[in-house]
């Protein structure tokens, strides 16, 4: 695939590019410049979107049983 490059310095991406990053108008991009001369052109992600990406813990843990741990770990590493 390839895009020309207008007089402003701007180039369409192509739409099978578009669509396998899932880009729709208004999204955003980052290009991060290689040492072997390759550019990579990744979505830019809002942290919003990172949202449920880790499930929430199942019981609650309390003050009482970190402090416990925490001595339990102290313990268990002083030689």
């Amino acid at each position: 695939m390839e895009a020309a490059i207008t007089a402003k310095g701007q180039a369409t991406i192509p739409k099978a590019v578009r669509d396998y990053l899932h880009l729709k108008p208004g999204d955003r991009v980052r290009f991060f410049m290689h040492p072997d001369g390759t550019v990579v052109l990744l979505p830019k992600v809002p942290v919003t979107a990172l949202r449920g990406i880790v499930p929430p813990r199942r019981t609650p843990v309390s003050l009482e049983d970190m402090d416990e741990a925490i001595a339990a770990g102290a313990v268990a590493d002083d030689p």
